[in-house]
């Protein structure tokens, strides 16, 4: 009888390494944060090579486009603080000056690396003046 009480407990605890494995390996590769521009700008050892989600508006006359590769070069601020970024690929037709973005990507010394479809963006001015609008009216 004792011996059957080994293997069970022999079994149980390899699952439970099993899964603590996996759960662990899934969780640190998966984990992403949600950072704003300043947050991130305020101790920027403790962020860089992490993968990040960096939110902020893009400074006016700081966006940069090669259009024979795609390649964008600009500026993201908030609250004070700037960090320069990078994608190469589309970007969505709300990207522009004074946009507000979230960019997914890793924090490099060059700057912010942005991930392959890691640019997500909107007008806020758009929907301020329609809303202006309707008040008026």
């Amino acid at each position: 009888m004792t011996h059957r009480y080994i293997k069970i407990g022999g079994t149980v605890t390899v699952l439970l390494l099993a899964f603590g494995g996996l759960l662990w390996s899934t969780l640190s590769d998966g984990t992403q944060y949600f950072k704003d521009v300043d947050e991130v700008m305020a101790d920027r050892a403790q962020w860089e090579a992490k993968s990040l989600r960096l939110h902020g508006y893009v400074v006016p006359g700081s966006i940069l486009e090669n259009p024979n590769t795609m390649e964008y070069r600009f500026k993201v601020q908030n609250n004070g603080h700037t960090v320069d970024a990078s994608y190469k690929g589309i970007v969505p037709d709300t990207f522009k000056d004074e946009a507000e973005v979230v960019l997914s990507g890793k924090l490099t010394p060059a700057g912010f690396l942005t991930d392959k479809n890691g640019v997500t963006a909107k007008c806020p001015s758009k929907y301020v003046e329609q809303a202006s609008a309707k008040k008026a009216g």
